[in-house]
Parts: C-alpha cells; sequence; structure tokens
C-alpha cells in the first residue's frame, strides 16, 4: 500500500535515469517547520504521533473483559514506556553501533548525532514496564502483552520519518520503484537508485505486525495466555527486520570487521535473540494460561 501511494505520486516528480524517481524531486524535507530558534522536525512529530496513537489504541484494549490493568494506570504507563524508550533507543545505539561515543560522553547527550537503536528501545521500555508493574503490584507480563499490540504504531510512523528524512535507505536496487536518494555515495560518484527499505519496514513492522497482533487480541483468546501477544511482537519484528535488512546498505561502521564477514548485518543479528525469545514465549503461553481476573470492573476470564 505503501508503495502505490509512492508510485501515485511519482507523475509529479521527475524521473531520474533509467526512469527512477530522485528523492529530492518529491519534496521532503527534515524539518515540519522553524520558528525563531525552535525547529520541529517530522521524526519528532513521529515519536509523538506514535506515543498518542498507541495511547488512544490501548485505552480500547484496556476496556475489553480480562485487562492486566485499569484505565486509570495508562497515564502512568505512558510515562514509564516513553522514558524506556528514550533512554534505552539512545544507549543501545551507542552500545551497540557506535561505542566509540563513550570516549565523548557528551555526544552520547546530543541525539540528533547518530540515531536511535530500536533493539535498545525494546530493552528499555521493558526495563520501564516492570518497574511500573512492580509499582502497581501488576503482573508484568500481561501488561507486556498489551502494550506489544501498540509498539507497530510508533515502528509505523518511525520509519515513515527515516523515509522522509532520506536516511537508512537501501542497497542499489533497479526495481521500478527504486529512488534515487542523496548523498548515498561520494560526491563525484553518480548516485544509484536504491531499495526504499524504510518503507519496506514501515509496511513489515507497522501495517503488517499491527494487523497480526489486531487479529491475534480481537480474534482469538491470545491475551489470556499470558506472554503470547508480546511473543507474537518479538517473533514478527525479528523476523521482518531480519527480512528487510537483505535490502538495506549495511552500517559503514562495520565494515571490514567480523560482522561484514559473515553477511549478517548488526541489525539482523539483533534479531536472532528476538526470534528466539519469540518463539519461546508462544509455545509456553499456552501453559501459562490461569484463571484471569480484571482489576476494574466485569467477570473473571477462565
Amino acid at each position: 500500500m505503501i508503495l502505490s501511494l509512492l508510485a501515485a505520486a511519482a507523475p509529479i516528480a521527475v524521473p531520474a535515469s533509467g526512469g527512477h524517481i530522485r528523492f529530492a524531486d518529491l519534496g521532503l524535507h527534515p524539518d515540519v517547520f522553524s520558528v525563531g530558534f525552535f525547529t520541529l522536525r517530522w521524526y519528532s512529530l513521529a515519536y509523538i504521533a506514535g506515543i498518542l496513537v498507541g495511547w488512544w489504541y490501548l485505552l480500547k484494549l484496556l476496556a475489553q473483559p480480562g485487562a492486566p490493568m485499569a484505565r486509570r494506570h495508562a497515564d502512568d504507563l505512558v510515562f514509564y514506556a516513553t522514558l524506556g524508550i528514550i533512554l534505552g533507543g539512545r544507549i543501545g545505539y551507542v552500545l551497540f553501533y557506535a561505542p566509540d561515543m563513550l570516549l565523548h560522553p557528551l555526544r552520547v547527550f546530543r541525539l540528533w548525532d547518530g540515531g536511535m537503536s530500536f533493539h535498545g528501545g525494546v530493552i528499555g521500555t521493558s526495563i520501564g514496564l516492570i518497574l511500573f508493574a512492580r509499582k502497581h503490584k501488576l503482573d508484568w507480563l500481561r501488561v507486556h502483552d498489551y502494550i506489544a499490540c501498540v509498539v507497530p504504531f510508533g515502528l509505523f510512523f518511525g520509519r515513515l520519518a527515516n523515509f522522509v528524512n532520506g536516511e537508512l535507505w537501501g542497497k542499489p536496487a533497479d526495481v521500478p520503484w527504486a529512488i534515487v536518494f542523496e548523498r548515498t555515495v561520494p560526491f563525484d560518484v553518480p548516485e544509484p537508485a536504491r531499495h526504499p527499505s524504510q518503507l519496506y519496514e514501515a509496511g513489515l513492522e507497522g501495517l503488517v505486525l499491527f494487523a497480526i497482533l489486531w487479529f491475534a487480541f480481537w480474534r482469538t483468546k491470545a491475551r489470556y495466555q499470558p506472554g503470547k501477544l508480546v511473543g507474537l511482537f518479538v517473533l514478527g519484528y525479528g523476523v521482518a527486520r531480519f527480512i528487510v535488512e537483505f535490502f538495506r546498505e549495511p552500517d559503514a561502521q562495520f565494515r571490514g570487521t567480523f560482522i561484514e564477514a559473515t553477511g549478517i548485518h548488526m541489525g539482523q543479528w539483533l534479531c536472532v535473540p528476538m526470534i528466539a525469545g519469540g518463539l519461546y514465549l508462544i509455545l509456553t503461553a499456552p501453559g501459562r494460561r490461569t484463571r484471569v481476573e480484571p482489576i476494574a470492573g466485569g467477570e473473571s476470564v477462565a
């Protein structure tokens, strides 16, 4: 669907050599607007949109029988989750992708320098949710199940922001929807058309993963098997990211290292434990099924 929308915009853009669209002709810019010293960037807006839409959808989920927490817990949970996303995402980026930043600690706080790591964000969010659950004496695994259902919103908006920023582009390709991004090669070398891998990820990690979790929550009894929904999310994301990495340009900082020699990207290595962990949670979920007592109102569910 995303590629279809892009194709619909193609007549507006000027085709590059070979019939491919130039990213510069799409009229996209990382900044939404600037007022004085303040600049609102699409990447920041993506985080805000993901959190707000996710919070709205979470309230819909909590209104169903057998919820692991009440509506009153949602606001506090958003704070813990947001803190985990930001701290975990940034620390994860530094540890997984740019450990040299530790030699210059002040660079760690420059969020625009390098970016964030989703895998780090997952770890940070999980720690935040565990602390939240302990504070309110809730079942931390079932809380994770419900949060897993809303994460695809953030992934979808985040990947679209990556595309708007013209970053994290894919490998050179000659497919009809390939795009000529800017500054992907040295100045005196012609820019090749590339896979818009950001859109692949938005589709798989955002739309497809959301659809799988939506079906599992609303059409099955998965929410009564602690760990099954979060297992589906972790497995689904791991598989989607592992596949898309074959179309993405490898991280430049790992060229000439063991990681490049294996032919597997850093993002794929980080997905291996996610895939294994997701399978474990799904396969063991039926054994954790117990009588679910709702936090507020409603009857218990066996």
